[in-house]
């Protein structure tokens, strides 16, 4: 006897099937690996900007020097960086801030193609708030040398030079100003270290 009813039977996809099937979303754990990648590569890319401002920093203040054309029998009037510690401390300073930042890019590429390891970024994160000290120490300390030279002080009859020793003011000026955008460059990467310490 045989019977209208037609019996359904499931059939289960083969596990080659069901691996087959990529997700449509991406996993949470994605999702933050991606922003870490993001954040060093974002790293990467402010290191090399603050070593450009760094060097120009340094090699503009190391090549200032001017005499002006006219002298005595017994004088030459002349105005270089290395006439005051404070301008060679800037010097020597903002050199080494570039050689840090130079040596800090291979720990940098680490947190591209690792985005989830601490140590790299930990090691970044503990450097750059020392750099940051020290080129904020040295950009003030010749920020201040360079009002002096721009304004004087008649309290206590410190002539202004920068009529007399214009292109060396300029210079040292410049200097200043590089120096100050390396401190800009260095916030952002302590910045962006604690952010991704904190993801983690």
């Amino acid at each position: 006897m045989k019977s209208d009813d037609h019996a359904a039977i499931d059939v289960p996809e083969s596990s080659a099937v069901a691996k087959g099937k990529a997700p449509l979303i991406a996993t949470p754990r994605e999702q933050k690996s991606r922003f870490k990648k993001g954040l060093g590569i974002f790293d990467f890319l402010l290191r090399l900007g603050a070593i450009i401002a760094a060097l120009a920093a340094a090699a503009t203040m190391g090549t200032s020097d001017e005499t002006l054309p006219f002298f005595t029998q017994f004088f030459q009037f002349e105005a270089s960086y290395d006439d005051l510690p404070t301008f060679m401390f800037f010097v020597i300073a903002m050199a080494l801030i570039a050689g840090y930042l130079v040596l800090s890019l291979p720990f940098s590429i680490v947190t591209i193609v690792r985005p989830h390891a601490v140590a790299p970024r930990l090691l970044l994160f503990i450097l750059d708030t020392v750099a940051l000290t020290l080129t904020t120490a040295a950009g003030a300390a010749a920020a201040a040398i360079v009002y002096l030279a721009h304004n004087g002080n008649p309290n206590t009859n410190w002539l202004a030079i920068c009529q007399q020793f214009g292109d060396f003011c300029q210079k040292v000026s410049g200097a200043v100003v590089a120096s100050f955008v390396t401190v800009v460059v260095l916030m952002s990467l302590v910045l962006l270290s604690g952010v991704a310490l904190k993801k983690h």
